[in-house]
């Protein structure tokens, strides 16, 4: 009882830091709500700051980021959903800043001792201040007896206990707003409330992160100039991570840039082909690819750090995406709305040829315009909204690949305000789809199904000893059919049936 009180306090304090930034019932929408909703608005405003950014999003932002890390991974869990917040909303979200001040060098320290049952000392060289500091975690530049220099990732002390009371409330609140507003279990707010959750549980242990990393370190070697910092294993554990240290320069930081007479064209075509090259190739990405997380060496390689937030899309996504991306580039939007309704994006019941339609709204004002005058995240906008139009549940996969996507370019048009999403992004896409549709993507298939018939003859012998087992039980009397009287009338099948009809359906499956 004593925990629910403080929970419900937390959510309180919380209610009201979003009312100081109009937050909740945003002026922007005033037209938008009911009678009710726009006098509650009213009063709220009231207590609201006079000074407001332009975008409510922006002041969803601050709100978040003054509340703590729990809600700033809210925040940035929510700017994915521009389908259902509404583009606004999102882009405004995706600025979100993850930046606290340091902890001291007395706990970082204890940390160390804790996790490594040894003195820093006996760990580094050299362990200096930190260098930067977020909601989850710190980093300090360090070295090590060998000479090589590499960043420290620290977590906050007793960040998890104020995780856990975070997260009790933010599920208070999910479950009061569905049972007093029946119109937001549309939006699924305790689900979305697990998916944060399990989000920040992964970003608490460090040795899933540094996983993270060495995974799109072996995907970015196919993309020339793109690094990943080598992870030092031996002084990783859950709650310290250590990688190579990256002599660069922050995509932040515009004056260095400037100073360093790097070519921002050629960096901005590389942030592009970054991205696409290691998810359309490997299934995984960087999903976090905003300019701090980004730095520029004295190669002009581009450095990604920070591998909190990975993207992964499996192979059939990625198949399904080539076939819609060619429709879409040979205006043929019949086979891109076949390709979705094939992949199951589309819920039975809608028209082929009205989806089709609804794709050529969007395609069409592309074709004969520059890049200036239809970016990439405004076309991808436009089909969030078509999901909503045609009842479509967009993948978690696939709404990270196009938050990415929208944030890639946003990085990209702040290196060089003229970038070319489209053109930068061709040759990876070409080299893709030559290899998914044409001759080697058969071959490919080919052998994936020959893979999948000789794991179903595998299978076979077992299955035929269920049936002659059942049939054995059916001649001897033991399989037999019995009606409920307490289930209303429902008919209980033996479990010898059921089991038989799993059997058979697996091998019917394994050789679709």
């Amino acid at each position: 009882m004593l925990s629910r009180l403080s929970a419900l306090f937390r959510l309180i304090h919380a209610a009201l830091t979003l009312v100081r930034h109009d937050a909740v019932l945003p002026l922007e929408y005033q037209a938008l709500y009911p009678w009710p909703a726009r006098f509650v608005g009213r009063v709220l405003r009231v207590f609201a700051k006079r000074a407001r950014e332009d975008n409510p999003g922006e002041r969803l932002a601050r709100a978040l980021e003054k509340l703590g890390p729990s809600y700033v991974k809210l925040g940035q869990v929510l700017a994915t959903r521009g389908d259902v917040i509404g583009p606004r909303f999102a882009r405004g979200l995706s600025r979100l800043q993850d930046r606290m001040p340091a902890f001291g060098m007395s706990e970082a320290r204890k940390t160390l001792t804790e996790e490594f049952g040894a003195e820093p000392e006996d760990l580094f060289d050299t362990l200096g201040e930190p260098v930067a500091a977020a909601s989850i975690a710190q980093v300090h530049k360090a070295r090590l007896a060998d000479g090589r220099d590499v960043a420290v990732k620290i977590i906050r002390p007793d960040i998890e206990l104020r995780i856990a009371r975070d997260i009790e409330s933010l599920e208070l609140g999910a479950k009061l707003a569905e049972r007093f507003f029946p119109a937001s279990r549309r939006l699924e707010p305790v689900k979305f409330v697990e998916t944060v959750s399990r989000s920040l549980r992964l970003e608490t242990d460090l040795r899933l992160e540094a996983a993270s990393a060495t995974e799109l370190a072996e995907a970015s070697r196919s993309v020339e100039g793109f690094c990943i910092p080598d992870v030092i294993w031996e002084r990783t554990s859950k709650r310290v991570l250590t990688t190579q240290w990256i002599e660069g320069i922050a995509l932040t930081d515009e004056a260095g840039l400037d100073q360093a007479s790097i070519d921002r064209t050629a960096l901005a075509q590389l942030a592009t082909r970054a991205f696409l090259g290691t998810a359309l190739d490997h299934g995984v990405f960087h999903a976090d690819m905003h300019a701090g997380n980004l730095f520029v060496d004295r190669d002009e390689r581009l450095w990604a750090v920070d591998f909190g937030i990975m993207g992964r899309i499996g192979r059939d996504e990625r198949r399904f995406l080539a076939q819609i991306l060619h429709g879409f580039l040979t205006r043929d939007y019949l086979a891109a709305a076949k390709a979705h309704f094939a992949a199951g994006y589309v819920p039975k019941g809608h028209s082929i040829e009205d989806f089709a339609s609804a794709l050529r709204a969007v395609g069409e004002p592309i074709f004969g315009k520059t890049a200036d005058e239809v970016p990439m995240s405004r076309v991808l906008l436009q089909l969030l909204e078509i999901t909503e139009i045609f009842d479509m549940r967009l993948r978690p996969e696939l709404i990270m690949l196009q938050k990415t996507m929208v944030q890639c370019e946003g990085v990209a048009r702040m290196l060089d305000d003229r970038h070319d999403m489209w053109q930068a992004s061709a040759p990876v896409v070409e080299t893709w789809m030559k290899r998914e549709l044409g001759p080697e993507g058969r071959l490919r298939d080919a052998r994936l199904h020959l893979e999948r018939v000789v794991e179903a003859l595998g299978r076979l012998p077992g299955a035929i000893d269920t049936w002659a087992e059942l049939g054995d039980e059916i001649r001897s009397g033991g399989l037999t059919l019995a009606r409920s009287g307490s289930s209303g009338g429902r008919w209980v099948w033996g479990t010898g049936l059921i089991a038989a009809l799993a059997a058979g359906a697996a091998i019917g499956w394994a050789f679709l």
